[in-house]
């Protein structure tokens, strides 16, 4: 965990990053455009996944657990949810991260599909007060994923989206603050926010948006 992120898009709030191994074989975007991939992220995030920099799991528990009250910080900046088995997220271990978490305003991004064990870990986490967002790499699927009713949903887009838009099935989706650069995340938050009814977008960026964007133009096309 850093305390205090320097990445402009998050602000100055405390940020984990977890190893690569965590990310479900099921993302699209693993190996193929994944932003964390590359730029200095990715250093960083080779660093961890070697066992060269970070915690144990209970020692990150720890340290989410002295977190200040009301804490808003972010979970994964790079990577995904500890797994039990290829694509099937720990429950018990998330439970136990929502726990350290309460009193605090912790949130996050999966990628692991909403099968019916992952919905039960993921709403579960979501009722201890820990966000997890699901994470949509097209517009179609970010209606699938709501229609869910398990959790609050993020979906990738086009590199040079700017403007809300809508789903095939006319939900709101809103362009991420940070990716215009008119905020960040600690001065606002919406991806916390666990009942919101909006999906918050976020334009693909790094080196891999391309690679990216064809598999949002893929989803979409009929």
């Amino acid at each position: 965990m850093v305390r205090v992120s320097r990445n402009r898009k998050t602000g100055p709030i405390p940020v984990t990053t977890t190893s690569a191994n965590s990310c479900p074989p099921t993302c699209g975007f693993k190996g193929n455009g994944c932003y964390a991939q590359s730029g200095p992220l990715a250093i960083h995030w080779k660093c961890v996944s070697e066992g060269r920099r970070g915690y144990s799991f209970d020692e990150l528990l720890l340290e989410i657990s002295t977190l200040r009250r009301h804490a808003l910080w972010r979970h994964n900046q790079a990577g995904d949810l500890t797994p039990e088995a290829p694509g099937v997220i720990d429950g018990r271990k998330l439970t136990r991260l929502a726990m350290a978490n309460r009193g605090r305003r912790g949130f996050t991004y999966t990628h692991y599909l909403p099968t019916p064990a992952n919905r039960i870990a993921i709403r579960q986490a979501n009722r201890l007060g820990f966000t997890v967002n699901l994470s949509a790499e097209s517009l179609r699927q970010a209606d699938e994923y709501l229609d869910h009713g398990v959790a609050p949903v993020v979906v990738v887009l086009p590199p040079s989206a700017v403007k809300a838009t809508r789903t095939p099935a006319g939900r709101h989706v809103i362009v991420c603050p940070a990716s215009t650069g008119n905020a960040d995340c600690l001065n606002c938050g919406i991806c916390q926010q666990r009942d919101r009814t909006s999906i918050v977008g976020f334009p693909a960026h790094g080196s891999g948006a391309k690679r990216v964007e064809a598999i949002f133009f893929k989803e979409v096309r009929p």
